[in-house]
C-alpha cells in the first residue's frame, strides 16, 4: 500500500513538473535573457527584446518589437507560456491582457547589489519552475565573484571615473548616484567622479571640469557614436581633466556593465582591469 501511494506521490510531482516547466519563454531584458541560459532554458527562448545581445546566439532570435516598447499583440503573436519582464517594463494593463490570453508573467525586480544579482537569480528560477538550479547557479555566480573581488582587493587602485551615457555629441548624460554604473564603478574599485545627485543629469563641460575624473568611462556604442577615443578627447574640457591629460578613455559593453546577472563577476573583473 505504502508503495502505491508514494508511486502516486511520484507520478503527481512528475506531472507537476513537467507541466510547470516553461515551453516557450520571452525575455524582455538582456540580464533575463543571460539568467533563463544560464539555468539552462535557452532553447525555450522564442523571443527577446532589443536589449538582448549575449550569449551570441540571442542576437539573432526575434525580436517582440523594434524600440524598448512592447505590445499585448507582439508577444501574443510568439504563442509564449511564460514572460518574463524587468519591474517597472511594462504596465498593468499590458500585465492583464497577457494573463487573459492565459500566459503567465512574471515580473523581477533588479537591485544593483550583490545580494540582488542572487535574488535576481532565484527569483528568475522561480519563474521557470527550478529552485534548485537557481541556488546552483547563485552558488557558482559567488566563487566568481570572490575571485573577481580579490583582484580588486589586490589591484589597489581607486580611480575618479565618470561614465558619460552618448549617442552623439547632441546627447549626453553623466551617472550619478543611484544608478547601476554607480554600482558597478565602486564594486570595481572605483569612485564615481559625479557627486552631489542621484541618477543621471546632463553632461555640462562646467560639471566634467568640475569633477576632474581620473578616467572617463563610455559604453562601446557611444565611445563610437562621439568618433574614438581621439575625438573625445578633442572635446571641450576634456584637456584640463587628469583623464584628458592621461588618456584615459575607456569603452566597455554597456549589457555587461548594467546586467548585474550571471556576468557580474566579469564586469567587475573587465572594469577593474581597465584602471
Amino acid at each position: 500500500m505504502k508503495k502505491a501511494v508514494s508511486l502516486i506521490i511520484f507520478l503527481f510531482v512528475g506531472l507537476y513538473s513537467f507541466a510547470a516547466t516553461p515551453k516557450r519563454i520571452i525575455t524582455l531584458n538582456g540580464a533575463l535573457t543571460e539568467a533563463v541560459d544560464a539555468l539552462g532554458y535557452g532553447k525555450s527562448i522564442v523571443a527577446v527584446d532589443v536589449t538582448s545581445l549575449y550569449p551570441a546566439y540571442a542576437a539573432q532570435l526575434p525580436k517582440v518589437s523594434k524600440s524598448r516598447s512592447v505590445s499585448a499583440e507582439g508577444i501574443i503573436s510568439f504563442s509564449p507560456d511564460l514572460v518574463l519582464a524587468p519591474e517597472g517594463s511594462i504596465n498593468k494593463a499590458l500585465e492583464f491582457q497577457l494573463k487573459s490570453a492565459g500566459i503567465k508573467v512574471a515580473i523581477i525586480n533588479q537591485s544593483f547589489t550583490v545580494d540582488g544579482t542572487y535574488e535576481f537569480i532565484r527569483a528568475v528560477a522561480a519563474a521557470v519552475g527550478n529552485p534548485a538550479k537557481g541556488e546552483l547557479l547563485v552558488k557558482s555566480v559567488k566563487a566568481n565573484l570572490a575571485k573577481s573581488l580579490q583582484q580588486v582587493r589586490l589591484n589597489k587602485k581607486s580611480p575618479k571615473v565618470l561614465f558619460i551615457y552618448a549617442r552623439g555629441t547632441g546627447v549626453m548624460m553623466v551617472a550619478g548616484g543611484n544608478t547601476s554604473m554607480d554600482a558597478i564603478i565602486r564594486l570595481a574599485g572605483g569612485k564615481n567622479a559625479a557627486q552631489g545627485f542621484n541618477e543621471y543629469k546632463p553632461y555640462t563641460t562646467e560639471s566634467l571640469v568640475a569633477a576632474n575624473p581620473d578616467v572617463i568611462l563610455m559604453f562601446d556604442f557611444g565611445f563610437k557614436s562621439l568618433g574614438g577615443a581621439e575625438s573625445i578627447l578633442k572635446m571641450p574640457g576634456v584637456s584640463l581633466t587628469n583623464a584628458g591629460k592621461n588618456k584615459r578613455i575607456v569603452e566597455m559593453d554597456g549589457n555587461l556593465l548594467t546586467g548585474f546577472s550571471i556576468r557580474l563577476p566579469q564586469a567587475i573583473q573587465q572594469l577593474n582591469a581597465k584602471w
